[in-house]
């Protein structure tokens, strides 16, 4: 298959792209590093990767920013970043793809533990997590062409401990490994309209 993954260069992405690239060919993309740049903010960025790639199999999606705060000062703003980066930005992902994936293809999305085990100054991100599993359970019964779409929901990565083990007290790590191999179920797999639980 010949697979896009977004934010290749991060923890998540990193592990999905070592897992896929086994089987696969893996084209990396982000917004500063990879084969193609991208920036999901903008339609015309995502466009655009997707006249450089040409038909696909396969997307997966592991970016999206969020802003980490008490929920007393969150401003309207700073809750809109995760709305606006992390669920539309893989919404439009997934809405400007549809007629570039081949038939029987699939998107896989990223959210994350936070809205099903929160912790203090997080509200954001599991607004937008929660988000991001009505989306693609709601999208999986229109998909056109025989499409597959679910989203991967990582714990902390056992990597990622470093920079924000801190926050996540209680919380056990979880492999790059089984967060790779969630990302090889989506993809290579039959399930569609599913949040992909790794914990």
């Amino acid at each position: 298959m010949k697979i896009i993954v977004i934010g290749a260069q991060g923890d998540i992405g990193r592990a999905a792209s070592a897992e896929l690239a086994a089987r696969h060919e893996v084209i990396k993309a982000g917004r500063t590093s990879g084969d193609i740049r991208v920036d999901i903010t903008d339609r015309a960025s995502i466009d655009e990767m997707y006249r450089k790639t040409g038909n696909v199999d396969a997307v997966v999606s592991a970016v999206g920013d969020v802003h980490f705060g008490p929920l007393a000062e969150l401003t309207e703003d700073q809750f809109m970043l995760g709305l606006t980066h992390k669920v539309m930005g893989q919404v439009n992902v997934v809405l400007a793809g549809l007629n570039t994936l081949n038939d029987g293809g699939s998107f896989t999305l990223t959210s994350g533990v936070l809205d099903r085990d929160p912790i203090r100054q997080a509200t954001g991100a599991a607004t937008a997590n929660g988000a991001l599993g009505g989306f693609v359970k709601g999208a999986s019964i229109e998909m056109p062409k025989g499409l597959r779409i679910n989203v991967v929901s990582p714990g902390l990565l056992d990597v990622s401990v470093p920079r924000y083990g801190s926050f996540f007290h209680g919380h056990e790590p979880v492999s790059s490994k089984r967060v790779g191999l969630a990302y090889a179920k989506s993809v290579e797999g039959a399930l569609t309209g599913q949040v992909i639980i790794v914990e």
